[in-house]
């Protein structure tokens, strides 16, 4: 039985205990909050926008190994390797007098960077870890412009503004290099009528590697490309049509293209026979200064700012945009 004296020397002692409980957990926040502080800190922060150098005059853009990306440089050739995770880089491969880098994608299978070379009518191969040249493909000579690559598991493709052609570089299985005797040039047929201007321009395949898909940039138009025999195929955007595409990106039965100067970024919704698309919606961001091509990383998407309409100087500013894909 508790009498009156008892219970009040009970709750005396709830009291303090109370007390000592709560300075306890005082101290322990204390002890805890720095390591709490660690932890926020160095968790990833892929920034928004990163810079590249000054003067570096960024077209292309790859994702490479981790979280990697590659931009190239139409002033020199040169590639910057930077860290979507960091937002910093370092200069792969200085670049050149005469060399040119316009699209480029990664092949993991030999940590290789394939570059198209623009009116030098060249595809550049370098060593993605330590930027050492490690092929030159002389696709064309003369009246070509070399715009974007796309790998699949046997072979390079590389389109070429200026001709109604698409070049193959043959792949072995671990993506090992042919001999320069074997690039191929693969006529464009069927529904692909060159025009005035930039005609082909970004290109991308379906996984299986059986198709191709293009942009003509200068009336706007998608097409599907059989690797076999060049025979283009015009998706049909009921009437919609994405002039000044430039890079484009597929992901399942979603088509991303980039309008550069427009600024924005169409998402086509294509048919699971890739004969149709709709534009579902577009992307803009404030940080978009002339967007040229996108490389895909999880759920999310980098895009270089070419600047076009800025007058390029070796004090002018660049930089790549991280963005949300949805």
């Amino acid at each position: 039985m508790i009498n009156k004296s008892s219970s009040s020397v009970i709750q005396h002692m709830a009291r303090g205990a109370s007390r000592a409980l709560v300075a306890f957990s005082g101290v322990a926040l204390l002890a805890v909050s720095p390591v709490l502080a660690a932890v926020a800190d160095s968790k990833p922060s892929f920034p928004e926008v990163i810079p590249l150098p000054n003067g570096w005059r960024p077209e292309g853009v790859a994702s490479g190994r981790g979280t990697t990306f590659y931009a190239g440089s139409l002033a020199n050739g040169a590639i910057y390797r930077g860290d979507l995770r960091t937002g910093e880089g370092v200069v792969l491969y200085g670049g050149e007098t005469g060399r040119v880098s316009v699209g480029l994608k990664h092949d993991s299978r030999n940590n290789a960077l394939f570059v198209a070379g623009g009116a030098t009518g060249a595809a550049y191969i370098y060593d993605a870890g330590t930027g050492a040249d490690v092929g030159v493909y002389q696709l064309s000579t003369g009246g070509s412009f070399i715009n974007d690559v796309v790998i699949t598991r046997d072979a390079a493709y590389f389109t070429d503004s200026f001709k109604p052609v698409l070049y193959r570089l043959p792949l072995s299985a671990n993506g090992r290099l042919p001999d320069a005797s074997a690039v191929e040039t693969i006529a464009l047929g069927g529904d692909f009528v060159i025009g005035p201007g930039f005609n082909t321009n970004g290109i991308d395949a379906t996984a299986d590697g059986k198709t191709l898909v293009i942009v003509q940039s200068n009336i706007g138009a998608l097409y599907t490309v059989d690797p076999a025999t060049g025979y283009a195929s015009q998706i049909d955007l009921g009437g919609a049509t994405v002039t000044q595409g430039d890079g484009i990106l597929l992901d399942g039965l979603d088509l991303y293209v980039v309008r550069n100067r427009s600024n924005l970024i169409a998402v086509v919704a294509l048919s699971p026979d890739l004969s149709s698309g709709t534009i579902t919606r577009t992307i803009t961001n404030p940080n978009f200064d002339v967007p040229t091509t996108i490389a895909e990383f999880g759920n999310s998407l980098v895009a270089v700012n070419a600047r076009f309409t800025t007058p390029p100087t070796p004090a002018t500013t660049y930089t790549a945009v991280q963005f949300a894909k949805r």
